[in-house]
């Protein structure tokens, strides 16, 4: 049905012809006769339609653009308002002469011409008989042809089938105005109020969506009854299509989802985006090609990051993949693909840099250095894996810096303390919404190379859940034969992590996977001395909190006595965390002082700690005396380093029970019961044949009781307490002594020599008994450290008692057996 108000001549088309259709004039019974009994002119000048055909009582606009038509029409408007209207057979016919032109044409009236503003010529005409050309008169400047009235053949009132096409006409005209959307409801009111058959003919077929050539067919039937079958048939099928396609319309639209309706106003977005000055997404896929063509992956790489930018170029942008995607190429892109740094193969600068920012540490310093020494000479070697182990606060993590630095790469760490879940390591497939590289992959794209020195800080922390065991995802990280393609969940492909060195740090070996504990090379980073503390106190902290303090050296000075105190009575650890913060309640006195404008020392003494730090918050056992039979000092091992320990057994008659107490665990309960047992079955051997044991209740205690303590180190202290103790005997004065016992009367290595020595050292001890194959640690161990020890290395259990017991009688010695 009808579609525009205004229809072009030289571009005219039916699909303009609708959409005010409602102010097209309606004739009247009376209006139709007096055009019929209206004479047609001998001739008239010519106006060729491009596209559309007239019918007679229809008013249509049209708008003149081509010479020869707005001549014309001045021409006849001048005149009588009378042209001749005939459509082109070839609508893209320029010039159309006679022979362009259809024969049969209507007849119009000029109602209007309109001027408008871009220069064309609109007129408003109306159709009144058709014509048929007899002959052309001229071609220029316009057509002029003599024309002939063809008249129709008119159904009588009283035919039925021609009434019930009207009205089939009408009711299907009715019917297309209700479902076709793109015509106004007023339209249905002028098919109402059409009167006349003919007219209602000639209205319908003027505005169906049919091409010229039927137009022009129906015009030119001589019958009314077969003009109004041929509108019917025409309406039929224009109706049939109109159905269907509303149907399908309403089934995709019941169909159509959020996706979609979010990507019709993802478009509108983008042109708005795009007129405001914004970035397009086809930009933004081509500055990802422009940033892919300059990365160093490999052809595999390279083909997928293309695979995959096609994928994204498919989807739609509002869809909830296309942000995982996005950020799946984002990560492509940002990844440093064969990036490295270069490698400073400076060694001295290298030994200078770690000397500078650690003390001690020799064997870590020792290893880097080689590892830089070979890689100097063979630029293509794997990287090792190192693990840091030993007790907080001694350096390992800020060690990794140092590495990084003395190396010249770049540094990233990542804590493992308390990670439970596998994707932290490998990452999330990226079908999840939310999805994530996992931790190495998102450190490496930080570092923005591929041989950085990578920190696992906390490595023996990992724990499990029902998400996964990191540890074991970690297995195919450190495996310096797997990691070259180590495969992440979310990037999907293989990332060599060959090159980067990897340093973990742990407080103990025993909880760490024993698989990953075998791929790692472990260095022992054990405690510091406490001459090692002063002189780190001295060269570190002092001027670190100073600083931080905005203070110099000459506000506050610390002299080597005031930080041995320090060290002694008001820290407890193996590393210096302690040590820092008992320094920089030193600094922040100071600091109050001076701000409060108050006199203080900067040079302050041991006496005026109280003062500074308050009371002294250890109290370090010291070795006493051997005046009580029972009573022999051990070494232990502890998280914060070594310490000295005493063993205290006491008899009292009973019935051969044993009693242990000082909440010990249980291997060293049983090192007790081994000693006890060990005693009883040579007791011949030494010199208690005679002792009636099941006549005497034992209690073996360790004091500290609310300090748990465990281990069998303890062996060959308890063995010589309990031997004191029955014997009455005097121990060896300044003597501790650690070591496993057997019930052959084997003594066996123990562990934390290192802690242990220096513990002894600080507790003025001054001989130590070990087993002989500790002598290998104590090797290991720098001279000055061991300065003022002597050590007794032994095998059996009788070596240690005939040295440790002495020929001399406790004070107030009890007699416990008889001959």
């Amino acid at each position: 049905m009808a579609k525009s108000f205004f229809n072009a001549v030289d571009n005219l088309s039916l699909q303009d012809i609708e959409s005010e259709a409602d102010l097209i004039p309606l004739m009247s019974t009376e209006d139709e006769e007096a055009l019929e009994n209206e004479a047609l002119p001998e001739s008239v000048p010519i106006l060729p339609l491009r596209n559309t055909v007239l019918f007679p009582g229809v008013v249509i606009p049209i708008t003149a653009g081509r010479d020869k038509s707005i001549q014309l029409i001045k021409e006849a408007n001048k005149a009588d308002k009378i042209i001749g209207v005939v459509a082109q057979r070839n609508e893209n016919e320029e010039n159309p002469g006679a022979k362009d032109i259809y024969q049969l044409g209507t007849v119009a009236q000029i109602l209007r011409v309109l001027k408008m503003p871009d220069g064309n010529t609109t007129i408003i005409i109306q159709g009144k008989k058709r014509f048929e050309i007899d002959a052309v008169l001229e071609e220029e400047p316009y057509l002029k042809a003599q024309i002939k009235a063809v008249d129709d053949q008119v159904p009588t009132r009283n035919d039925k089938e021609f009434n019930a096409t009207i009205d089939s006409i009408k009711d299907l005209a009715l019917q297309i105005i209700q479902e076709n959307p793109n015509i106004p409801t007023e339209a249905s009111f002028a098919i109402k109020n059409i009167q006349t058959p003919s007219f209602l003919i000639n209205f319908v077929a003027s505005n169906m969506n049919v091409a010229v050539k039927q137009k022009q067919s129906i015009l030119s039937e001589v019958s009314l009854h077969q003009r109004a079958l041929m509108c019917l048939k025409h309406m039929n099928e224009d109706y049939q299509k109109l159905a269907l396609k509303n149907d399908i319309q309403s089934r995709v639209r019941s169909e159509m989802d959020t996706q979609q309706r979010e990507y019709y106003l993802h478009q509108q977005m983008k042109t708005i985006q795009e007129e405001l000055g914004g970035v397009s997404y086809e930009e933004e896929f081509e500055e990802m090609k422009a940033r892919a063509s300059a990365k160093l992956w490999s052809e595999e790489v390279g083909k997928h990051f293309d695979k995959e930018l096609m994928k994204m170029q498919r989807m739609n942008p509002q869809v909830a993949e296309y942000s995982i995607q996005r950020n799946y190429l984002d990560l492509f892109l940002d990844l440093p693909w064969n990036e490295f740094s270069e490698d400073n193969f400076d060694l001295k600068r290298a030994q200078k840099i770690l000397d500078r920012d650690h003390f001690g540490l020799e064997e870590v310093k020792k290893r880097v250095i080689e590892y830089l020494a070979v890689l100097k000479l063979r630029n293509d070697m794997k990287s090792p894996i190192l693990c840091l182990y030993g007790p907080p606060g001694v350096g390992k993590t800020s060690l990794g810096k140092s590495i990084a630095e003395a190396l010249g790469r770049e540094y990233v760490r990542i804590s493992l303390g308390g990670m439970r879940d596998e994707a932290e390591i490998r990452g999330h497939r990226k079908t999840y919404i939310g999805a994530l590289p996992g931790r190495i992959i998102q450190s490496l794209k930080k570092a923005g190379t591929s041989n950085p020195v990578f920190v696992l800080d906390e490595i023996d922390k990992l724990s499990t859940s029902a998400q996964g065991d990191p540890a074991s995802a970690l297995l195919e990280v450190l495996d310096p034969e797997q990691n070259e393609s180590f495969y992440d969940n979310f990037l999907e492909m293989g990332y060599d992590l060959s090159k980067v060195l990897f340093v973990a740090t742990a407080n103990n070996l025993g909880s760490i996977h024993p698989a990953l504990r075998d791929r790692m090379e472990i260095i022992n980073v054990s405690g510091y001395t406490q001459e090692e503390k002063v002189s780190i106190a001295q060269k570190f902290l002092l001027p670190k909190q100073l600083k931080e303090h905005g203070m110099n050296k000459k506000h506050l000075t610390l002299k080597k006595p005031v930080l041995d105190k320090i060290v002694e009575s008001y820290t407890r650890e193996s590393g210096v965390r302690g040590l820092d913060k008992q320094v920089a309640k030193a600094v922040r006195y100071a600091a109050k002082s001076i701000a409060m404008e108050e006199e203080y020392k900067r040079n302050p003494e041991v006496e005026d700690l109280t003062t500074i730090l308050g009371p002294a918050k250890v109290q370090r056992d010291l070795y006493e005396n051997n005046h009580v039979a029972g009573v022999v000092t051990g070494l232990a091992w502890t998280s914060v380093g070594g310490d000295i320990l005493f063993i205290e057994s006491a008899i009292s008659p009973g019935k051969g029970m044993l009693s242990i107490t000082g909440n010990l665990g249980k291997i060293m309960k049983e090192s007790a019961t081994i000693a006890l047992e060990y005693i009883k079955a040579n007791a011949a051997l030494l010199g208690l044949a005679d002792f009636q044991f099941d006549k005497y209740n034992i209690h073996i205690h360790v004091p500290e009781g609310a300090t748990p303590k465990d281990g069998p180190s303890a062996g060959i202290t308890m063995l010589t307490s309990l031997v004191s103790l029955f014997t009455q005997k005097r121990v060896r004065k300044h003597l501790a002594m650690t070591g496993e016992i057997t019930l052959r009367g084997k003594v066996l290595p123990v562990g934390g020599i290192k802690e242990k020595i220096l513990a002894a050292k600080r507790s003025k001890i001054k001989e130590i008994i070990l087993c002989e194959n500790n002598r290998k640690d104590i090797e290991e161990i720098k001279p000055n450290y061991l300065k003022g020890l002597h050590f007794h290395y032994v095998r059996e259990m009788h070596e240690v008692l005939s040295y440790a017991i002495t020929a001399q009688n406790v004070v107030n010695a009890k007699k416990l057996y008889a001959s």
